[in-house]
Order: C-alpha cells, then structure tokens, then sequence
C-alpha cells in the first residue's frame, strides 16, 4: 500500500478529512474527477471577482468551533445574506419579515401583519394539508402563497405544488421584525478570496490529482492505499446495480457585463412561474471589490440526467428505501462514505465540516 488513504472528492468533506489525517501524519492521495478542486463550493477568480461557479455558497451556523476552526485557514467577512423576490416587477425582502408586510399588505406593526396572515389562512382552518400547496397557505396564507412561493418552488422542484408533498414545506421562517438577514446564525459569512483559497490551505501538502475519476480504475485505486473514504454518489460506486437514486439539477448561466454594479444585491429571486429561472446572482456583492464589470449566473433547476451534476436528493419513499439499500451494501466495503452523496443527504456546509470531522475523530 502506497498511501494509508486515499479520498475521493475534493469537496469540503474530503479536505477536511485529508487535512485532518495529513496533520497526524497519514499519507493521503486525493482523487477528484473535475479539474479544479473545492467541489461545489469552488470560486474562480475573474478580474478580482470570486465567482461560484455552482452557485451562491454563504457559510453559516451557530457552532463557534466550526466558525473558528474555517477562520483558521482563511478570514471570512462580515457578509449578511439579505435576498430579494422580484414578482411582476414588484421587489419583496426575504425571508418573510415586517418589511415583506408591509410591502404586500401595508401593514406597520407586528399586530396588523399577524392579523393580516391569520386572515390569509383562514380557508386552511380545520383542514389537513394533503400537499405542499395547502402546507404553505396553512402557514402563510395565499398571497405569500401566490407571489412568493408557488412559482418559485414549481420551478424548483419541476412539479406543480399540488403534485408535491407537504413536507417540502414543513415550516416557513416568518418574522415580525424589520430584519432582512435570511439567516439567524450567530456566525456568517464568506471567504476573503474565495472558497478555493480556503480548499487550497486545507490542501497544503497533500497529493491531488485532478480529472481522476476514480470509479473507472475503482479496484486499481482502491489497491493504493489501506482506507477509502468516498465522497461521490453511493449508487455509481455500486454500478447502479439496484437502481438510480433521484436528483434535481441546476444549469448555470454566467455573463460578464461592462457595468460596476447590475442588481445592487447579491441574490434576487425570480418567483414567477414564467421566468424560466430562478435567481439571479451577482458575485461580486459576496466578497465586494471595486471593478468596473460585473459577473452574474442565471440558475436553471433542471430534472437530473445521467451525466448531469446531481445537486439536491429526492428525498421522497421511494428514493429513501433505495438509499437504506446501498447504505446496507456499503457495511460490506472497507470504505467510509460521507458527505452529501454518499450519504443522499443536503448538507450546509457547517454540517459537512462537522461529519468529516466525526469522521476522522472516530478513525483516530
């Protein structure tokens, strides 16, 4: 054996198990199939713009530990995820706050908006929601309903709302303060530079090779070193031999533009059913420079195809029994698998860094 292990994937939970086990002094090879490190999360730096190439990534949580062990490598800045919702031309804050009120309704005390929504669900009262259309005018009402959930999610998810489940929408964040910030975590913020410099400190040291793809030579690769540890879909190692497992995909259109500033905001959703995508971001508000052009994405959710980038799990029955399948199969492999993947699960990116780093405190 030529490494003690050898880790598929470049993403946060593989560098932070290769940064974990290069420090106490293992040998680790690093395979991944793209060119570039960093998984979903990595930035390419475009005239001094730190674009994200797979779209918005803003690091959150309520975990000191976690905050200060990212910081460690890089510093983050102080950004402050506050998203718009254009409906028809009309612009709503995010997430549904006293603003959000009083820009539907006109509504200036916490007391005329909650008023205002118990009204909104009252043809909800007494009626089990059977889907999530029902779910979210149970909680918000039908005009938060209308403009600012129903074409956005269908566009999400490619199915109309009353053709997906309820627990899509088990709850919705409605706050009856003026606060934009989308996210209540204490900690929050992104890489100064970008999150590639992040993987590459994590990195520092260790062997990578890219455009490796590991499941076309598996049994060469696994024979390189003592231990596995998988981060790609648990079904493709598995050859598919019990089924595919479900995604949603994302297509990705970016332009650079010959203005400074395009939107004035990191993220404005598009919630309108017709507009075929469903936000638009502006990097250069994540990590702000002065330039003189700009760089946007379009986001395109798609049905996910053999060959796409699989993004967000189906977690409904049917795809749930398949995944508790392979994860009885992979008990027989001297593999470990983790991260969203393997594992058929969405992570925010604390919660990665925190499994990775179960991970390895277990192998110690």
């Amino acid at each position: 054996m030529t490494y003690d292990y050898l880790i598929v994937g470049s993403g946060l939970f593989g560098s932070v198990c290769a940064y974990e086990l290069n420090k106490i002094g293992k040998k680790v090879l690093v395979v991944e199939k793209r060119p570039h490190i960093g998984g979903n999360i990595y930035t390419e730096n475009n005239k001094g713009i730190q674009v994200h190439k797979y779209g918005a990534h803003i690091f959150h949580t309520n975990d000191k530990k976690i905050w200060d062990y990212v910081n460690s490598f890089v510093e983050f800045n102080r950004f402050t995820n506050s998203p718009l919702a254009n409906y028809k031309g009309e612009l709503f804050n995010l997430p549904f706050n006293m603003n959000t009120f009083y820009q539907l309704w006109k509504t200036k005390t916490p007391d005329e908006a909650k008023s205002k929504i118990a009204e909104q669900r009252q043809e909800m009262d007494g009626v089990e929601a059977k889907n999530l259309e029902e779910q979210a005018i149970s909680l918000v009402g039908r005009d938060i309903y209308e403009k600012l959930i129903k074409g956005y999610t269908e566009k999400q998810w490619g199915r109309n709302c009353k053709d997906l489940p309820s627990f899509i929408i088990k709850r919705l964040p409605v706050r009856f303060t003026y606060d934009n910030n989308y996210f209540s975590d204490k900690y929050q913020g992104v890489p100064i530079g970008g999150y590639t410099k992040l993987i590459e400190k994590m990195l520092t040291g260790i062997e990578v090779r890219l455009d490796t793809d590991f499941l076309k030579e598996k049994s060469i690769y696994q024979s390189l070193a003592s231990k596995v540890i998988y981060t790609g879909p648990i079904d493709e190692y598995f050859e598919n031999r019990l089924g595919k497992l479900e995604y949603r995909s994302l297509e990705f259109k970016t332009e650079t533009l010959k203005q400074s500033n395009f939107q004035g905001n990191a993220v404005i959703n598009y919630t309108e059913r017709d507009i075929p995508f469903t936000r638009i971001i502006e990097h250069k508000h994540f990590d702000p420079v002065d330039t003189t052009h700009t760089v946007i994405t379009r986001e395109y959710p798609s049905e996910w195809r053999v060959g796409d980038e699989p993004y967000y799990p189906i977690n409904d029955d049917k795809n749930m029994a398949l995944f508790k399948k392979y994860r009885e199969l992979s008990k027989s492999e001297n593999v470990i698998f983790g991260g969203r993947l393997s594992e058929y699960k969405y992570y925010d990116m604390h919660q990665v860094i925190k499994s990775a780093l179960n991970c390895i405190g277990q192998l110690k």
